[in-house]
């Protein structure tokens, strides 16, 4: 194998190819990551059995060929190149790198022993690229964290007709969001959880084209394969992964909120004072928020060593009529930094039951507009602390 490229290309490839490749492959042969020539330049590949991701570029390709070698170590080299173009030569042996004066030789791994990557499923739909992933970002915050319960650690997939919804959950919060999408088939239904984290870093990586194609197999049982390919810096990206096991809990009516007390309040003016009072909350205590007559109040404290409150603007209803039926809630703060971030709407709605109970937390696009009942605005619900 022999090609010429930029290094610009080679860089942003390798690094987002190399992304993928497992900290600690269960055999060394995953360590590697697969160059292949085609017609129109390279193809960069990583897989560990569980996601894959290719990318291909364009390349002068004087001799067509494959090579394996070390992502990791490629991809700080290529990080460090100088900005030149890149030659790069192989044989069964190993790979030379020559970038202006720098020159780099690579032992090769036997490509005969790297697995073939699955196989992209037919087309499911499309969606906006940047409509998709303003959506993910919005929703991953809610999923959990903890390896021990994987179930938690996705985003639900949810496909009805021309609406994608996302939902996710760490049984503490949950987030919602909805948004239009291109389905292959006006009739197409299914269900898929997809890792987090996977679909998180696939929704960002793919903001350069206009759309990212997705490709769902076996979506009725809710378990198989993902896929997802669109166009990032430098060329086109395909990612797969195997969607997580485990019955996803049915939570979406818990979203059906009847409010005792609602609070509507301008967002980036909260976002503000919950930074602030939250500097002096302890470890796992509760961020205050005091509902009053026109305004609230959030307060925070680590014991007799700091205290803060501040009271900014807000319009309150009691929906119960008579006094207020809740004056005061707690809010793990980070939840609710969180929460606030996530909406993208110039003021947020708080939904009260009661104490102790969950908050509905959604997008406002004015004060006096009523929280939208079809999800286009992300809501989440949190779990109060006692």
């Amino acid at each position: 194998m022999k090609i010429r490229l930029e290094r610009d290309v080679m860089a942003e490839a390798v690094a987002w190819a190399a992304r993928s490749l497992p900290s600690r492959p269960s055999v060394p042969i995953l360590a590697g990551l697969l160059l292949k020539t085609t017609d129109e330049g390279i193809t960069m590949s990583s897989f560990d059995y569980e996601t894959s991701a290719q990318i291909n570029v364009a390349a002068d390709v004087l001799e067509s060929g494959e090579a394996l070698v070390s992502g990791r170590l490629l991809a700080d080299i290529a990080r460090s190149l100088p900005n030149k173009p890149v030659e790069l030569t192989s044989d069964e042996s190993r790979m030379e790198l020559v970038c202006g004066s720098a020159r780099f030789t690579l032992q090769t791994l036997p490509v005969n022993d790297y697995p073939s990557l699955p196989e992209m499923p037919a087309a499911t739909g499309m969606v906006e690229s940047e409509d998709f992933a303003k959506a993910v970002s919005q929703v991953v915050v809610a999923a959990g964290r903890d390896e021990l319960l994987p179930v938690f650690t996705g985003v639900r997939v949810e496909i009805e007709g021309e609406t994608l919804s996302l939902l996710a959950t760490d049984r503490y919060r949950m987030a919602l969001k909805e948004l239009t999408w291109q389905p292959s088939n006006s009739q197409a239904s299914g269900a898929a959880l997809v890792p987090a984290k996977v679909l998180s870093e696939t929704a960002k990586s793919m903001g350069a084209g206009e759309n990212i194609t997705m490709s769902l197999s076996n979506a009725s049982a809710g378990d198989g394969l993902i896929g997802f390919e669109g166009e990032g810096h430098g060329g086109t990206r395909q990612i797969t992964t195997r969607l997580l096991d485990g019955e996803f809990p049915k939570v979406r009516h818990l979203m059906n909120v009847q409010a005792a007390v609602s609070v509507r309040v301008n967002t980036a003016e909260l976002i503000s004072a919950v930074k602030r009072v939250a500097l002096v909350a302890e470890r796992n205590t509760p961020l205050r928020m005091m509902i009053g007559d026109g305004h609230v109040a959030l307060e925070a404290a680590t014991g007799d060593q700091a205290q803060a409150s501040e009271a900014i603007e807000a319009v309150v209803e009691n929906h119960g009529g008579g006094e207020l039926a809740l004056t005061a809630a707690g809010f793990n703060p980070h939840y609710l930094s969180d929460a606030l971030n996530a909406v993208d709407t110039p003021y947020v709605h708080f939904a009260f039951t009661a104490p102790g109970k969950p908050c509905l937390v959604t997008g406002l696009s004015d004060l006096d507009s009523d929280p939208l009942p079809d999800y286009k605005h992300v809501i989440m619900l949190m779990r109060l602390p006692n």
